[in-house]
């Protein structure tokens, strides 16, 4: 498994552990595991004419979530993709930084390469997890982060049944509700605004369930 960040991190799993089987994943993980996907490839970098096409389609029912995917089926298919990709750079980048710190230690203590990156790094070895080291982004980026979730939700990884409750709880739950909130309100397109209400709805939905089966 690769996943790549908004710079181009790259987080890979060790060959030790690809060949192990999964045991198949029912219905409720690998939707799970799809929105995660989603999230993920949104957050990691703007996104490419191939995918706004490909959301164009998402439609939804009545519930949150439903809601929330219609609302950037709408926004896809309103998007201009420069201005799309200027939001993006707006918030995530900038000019020497952008609006958003999208990293578990800027949430948590209000700067880079804290103790919240130290446990990110644990929890990944133990997941048989490593950074490219030609990359210098944190592996706490919330990109690489979800894009984990979704994979251990998809046992796409060798991992303990609850290994993806435990790794939310640990390292999203307390901060990325706040962050998607931050992305609805400072996105300057109705494109990353329903980015951000779908994250926020989503991980909403997520602690809730985990909650219940504690």
């Amino acid at each position: 498994m690769k996943t790549r960040s908004r710079r181009g991190a790259d987080i890979t799993l060790r060959e030790v552990m690809v060949n192990q089987e999964p045991d198949p994943v029912d219905e409720i993980d690998a939707l799970r595991a799809q929105e995660y996907d989603l999230l993920a490839a949104l957050l990691g970098r703007a996104p490419s004419q191939d995918l706004l096409t490909t959301l164009q389609n998402l439609d939804g029912d009545a519930t949150p979530i439903g809601q929330a995917h219609a609302a950037l089926g709408r926004a896809a298919r309103e998007a201009e993709m420069r201005a799309v990709g200027r939001d993006y750079f707006a918030l995530f980048i900038g000019v020497g930084r952008g609006l958003i710190m999208p990293y578990a230690s800027y949430y948590l203590t209000g700067f880079l390469n804290e103790r919240p990156l130290a446990r990110v790094r644990q929890d990944f070895a133990t997941l048989g997890l490593e950074r490219d080291p030609a990359s210098s982004e944190p592996e706490d980026h919330a990109a690489t982060l979800l894009e984990v979730m979704a994979a251990l939700a998809a046992q796409r990884l060798p991992a303990e049944a609850g290994a993806d409750h435990r790794f939310f709880e640990r390292h999203l739950k307390p901060w990325i509700g706040r962050f998607f909130t931050d992305v609805a309100a400072q996105a300057g397109t109705p494109f990353y605004r329903a980015v951000g209400e779908l994250g926020e709805v989503f991980t909403t939905v997520e602690a809730e369930a985990f909650a219940m089966e504690a």
